[in-house]
């Protein structure tokens, strides 16, 4: 049976290898001994330095193992082990003749599993939830589906009067809020085959009836990224949208803020426009949106 003593003198025997190895190495030997004396998961560390790697190749383009190894403050040994497994992998790519790195094709294909598989009401649920939190109002989550706008999704506020259910609703995309960020977004001849097929039926005496309105409308729609109507659906409702981006910057829906118009006034209530465009953001960002 050993003693306290001895397991002591054998654990630092260990360490004092681990250190000499790292030495030999070349690398910042203090720290990364004392990350091992301390039985701390190195592994962390190199997967965190392997993501930092490619972030700096995201960032610039291309890169040489001495500006990596600058930047991230390493050895350029332990940059050019860090880049020989990533190209191992595919993740990086080296260009033979200028000798610099580059991301390669396995990032192409790991991002191409992403939007298949990220769902739109689960990534958007949280930020529906904060932003009913926030203002007291119903928020609504709504895409494009044959010529309507259909509301996926919803979160009430405390403050709503009425619990209408809107999900699975379908609304037309001239006289919502949603609906006029979802058609600002469509294609010239897209959008004008959709408005030829359902018409501009009036809902109320402050629905737009007019072609030429509705498209120099649709136009500040776009330029602003906000639209915003007044009983034009319904009376009583009035309602604030802002797109929603997919990974490839294209508007996959819209989200909502309404409420009874004696009340709910969008463009004069205090932070709600920017808390508004920074929901539609954060949600683009979940569904996979470059921000920045």
């Amino acid at each position: 049976m050993g003693s306290g003593v001895g397991d002591d003198e054998g654990a630092g025997a260990v360490a004092g290898a681990e250190r000499a190895n790292l030495e030999a190495l070349g690398e910042d030997s203090a720290e990364d001994a004392e990350v091992v004396e301390q039985n701390q998961p190195g592994g962390v560390q190199s997967v965190d330095r392997a993501v930092t790697v490619l972030e700096i190749l995201a960032r610039e383009g291309g890169a040489g193992v001495s500006e990596i190894a600058a930047e991230m403050g390493i050895h350029k040994s332990t940059a050019s082990r860090l880049l020989g497994a990533l190209v191992a992998r595919e993740m990086v790519q080296q260009d033979r003749e200028r000798g610099k790195y580059r991301l390669g094709f396995g990032i192409l294909r790991l991002a191409a599993s992403i939007p298949g598989r990220l769902s739109l009401v689960q990534e958007a649920g949280p930020v529906l939830q904060d932003l009913a939190a926030e203002f007291k109002e119903t928020v609504n989550l709504a895409v494009l589906r044959s010529n309507f706008a259909v509301n996926v999704d919803q979160a009430m506020g405390p403050s709503t009067l009425a619990t209408q259910d809107w999900v699975g609703g379908l609304t037309p995309l001239h006289a919502t809020a949603s609906g006029k960020v979802l058609l600002a977004a469509l294609p010239t001849e897209e959008r004008q085959r959709i408005l030829k097929e359902t018409g501009l039926e009036a809902f109320t005496s402050r629905t737009v009836t007019s072609r030429p309105r509705l498209e120099e409308e649709l136009l500040e729609v776009a330029h602003d990224g906000l639209a915003s109507t007044e009983e034009e659906y319904e009376i009583g409702l009035s309602a604030v949208a802002v797109p929603v981006f997919d990974h490839a910057g294209k508007v996959i829906a819209s989200v909502s803020v309404s409420g009874p118009s004696f009340r709910f006034k969008p463009r004069e209530q205090p932070g709600l426009l920017e808390s508004l465009k920074q929901a539609g953001l954060e949600i683009s960002r979940r569904m996979g949106y470059p921000l920045g």
